[in-house]
């Protein structure tokens, strides 16, 4: 476990907030931000080491051996940062969404933008197999984001399976988790149930949530130590390809309304429009620039440490 001090820890859980906020909207990635600030393969490695050995150590009243092993100061410090931010930060990007979605999507545009520049560095060079990779990357993200929004779905089997597979795209950098819930038509079920306290509900999809994530990032570890560069080289694709979510300006073709709700269900990028307002292009503009900026913030922030 590495030695870190208290200033250390703040810092991490600042980034699981980030975290968390990203996750909280459709279309923006989580993992994206834990790669860009320097935490994702010792998340990545710190989850996959969760197993029955450890607990036993738990079991067997070795409690700071189990606390080491388990690198719980880093999990404690950044899972603090996720919940509350996620949590806190579904609501406004609701919010948001509904009522500016350009300035917040321009926002996570900038953020996307920058976050390809930095994955692309960390590749020192770029061979044919690994722009293949790439390529395929870019496929698979571009495919997600065209896939049409399953009904919701109540049943708490498949809750549970939901929970599971989105939050394997949690911690892949450019696949929204949010955005796979709301594929599978779980999205909604989720939200109720932390704005209604179904503790039942909650539950059952934490569950899921740990079972895929113990599952997933043991795959996840074996790629990065085996296949170091073509994994990275599959990552920044998806990143790629997600700028098809986050696009900001869309022209909708269609939409369903589930209860009192209008839900968009088909749209297409277009160019920024005349009608659209010389101001607010600029704002987006200038959001896009904030977002583009601060990975290099949290770039510099994370090559410190």
């Amino acid at each position: 476990m590495k030695v870190r001090q208290f200033k250390d820890y703040v810092l991490i859980t600042l980034k699981g907030m980030a975290m968390g906020a990203a996750d909280a909207v459709p279309g923006v990635s989580g993992g994206t931000i834990a790669l860009v600030s320097g935490i994702y393969e010792e998340l990545v490695g710190t989850i996959s080491n969760i197993n029955l050995e450890l607990f036993k150590l738990l079991f067997q009243g070795k409690f700071k051996a189990f606390w080491n092993k388990a690198n719980a100061n880093f999990v404690l410090a950044l899972g603090i940062g996720v919940l509350a931010s996620y949590v806190s930060f579904m609501k406004l990007a609701k919010y948001l969404l509904e009522y500016h979605p350009i300035l917040i999507w321009s926002f996570f545009l900038g953020l996307i933008v920058a976050s390809i520049w930095y994955m692309g560095k960390q590749i020192p060079k770029w061979t044919p197999i690994l722009i293949l990779f790439l390529v395929i990357g870019i496929g698979f993200g571009y495919f997600l984001t065209t896939l049409p929004t399953a009904e919701a779905n109540g049943n708490l089997t498949y809750f549970f399976f939901c929970a599971a597979i989105a939050i394997c795209a949690m911690i892949l950098p450019g696949i929204s988790g949010t955005f796979i819930l709301i594929l599978l038509g779980a999205y909604s079920t989720l939200s109720t149930a932390i704005a209604d306290f179904d503790v039942k509900k909650v539950l059952i999809f934490v569950s899921g949530a740990v079972i895929g994530l113990l599952s997933f990032s043991k795959i996840l570890k074996w790629l990065l130590s085996k296949y170091h560069f073509q994994t990275f080289a599959v990552l920044t694709g998806l990143i790629i390809g997600s700028i098809n979510q986050v696009w900001p300006w869309k022209k909708v073709l269609e939409t369903k309304t589930f209860g009192d709700k209008t839900v968009v269900v088909d749209d297409i990028n277009v160019w920024p429009s005349a009608f659209e307002g010389d101001n607010q292009l600029i704002l987006a503009v200038i959001l896009a620039l904030i977002g583009f900026s601060l990975i290099f913030i949290l770039e510099k922030v994370a090559s410190k440490k």
